[in-house]
């Protein structure tokens, strides 16, 4: 698929997957310094209160804040950085990398979406980079409900319940999900030993350094930044 074939497609669905994006031995070198790093058993980040309300066990790791140059690669990619731009715009910001690595029998990622949608034209793009296969076996599939980044405030509900028009993604080392930040989305549980990905977030040009600080919730809107409850959704 074209570029301009990839943005309509981001367009209309809020999201889009590009398989074999990436070289396979970056793939394997990055794969090797995410398990390195994580061991068999790290410790959540997050405190109580956001792991029971937003259903949602992940432990983050920045690891371009912490020198770790190897991460760049991904980041100066040339068919990205044309990509990023056919969709974001000119003169777009690179925000920060971010990998989320979950545990074997904790729960995923209940549904959010990664910036309020409350001004349509302020949103964050998630560039999604995947070292290592999503399988059933392994669970933590990205779900997505195409289209909802038109539709405004993630409806109020069950934090983990399935939407009719759902979508399960699988996606294989080396693929790319775009995925913008208004979008519907979770990953449900880990069956397996462990599921990583990394996010490489930008914006487009104009947009606050701290778009993705409040996350929306079926039942709450978090802040990041004091670790927070700011609302409580009831409706």
């Amino acid at each position: 698929m074209h570029i301009s074939g990839i943005k309509e497609a981001f367009e209309k669905d809020g999201y889009v997957v590009i398989g074999d994006f990436f070289d396979y031995a970056v793939m394997e070198h990055l794969d090797g310094l995410i398990r390195n790093y994580y061991g068999e058993d790290p410790d959540f980040w997050h405190n109580d209160e956001f792991l029971s309300k937003a259903r949602t066990e992940v432990v983050p790791w920045f690891p371009q804040r912490e020198g770790v140059s190897e991460f760049d690669a991904i980041e100066n990619d040339e068919c990205l950085q044309a990509l990023t731009e056919a969709i974001l715009g000119p003169e777009w910001n690179s925000q920060y990398c971010m990998v989320m690595y979950s545990k074997q029998g904790t729960a995923g990622q209940a549904w959010h979406q990664d910036c309020p949608p409350d001004d349509p034209t302020r949103h964050n793009l998630n560039r999604l980079v995947y070292t290592s296969d999503i399988t059933d076996e392994i669970g933590g599939q990205t779900v997505v409900v195409p289209g909802s980044h038109k539709r405004g405030v993630l409806s109020f509900g069950d934090p983990v319940a399935e939407f009719d028009d759902q979508v399960v993604l699988r996606p294989k080392k080396g693929t790319l999900v775009l995925l913008h930040g208004h979008t519907w989305h979770r990953v449900l549980p880990i069956t397996g030993s462990y599921r990583f990905s990394t996010n490489y977030r930008s914006a487009p040009k104009g947009t606050p350094d701290d778009i993705t600080d409040i996350c929306v919730y079926r039942n709450m809107r978090y802040r990041f930044s004091t670790s927070s409850v700011v609302e409580e959704r009831t409706a």
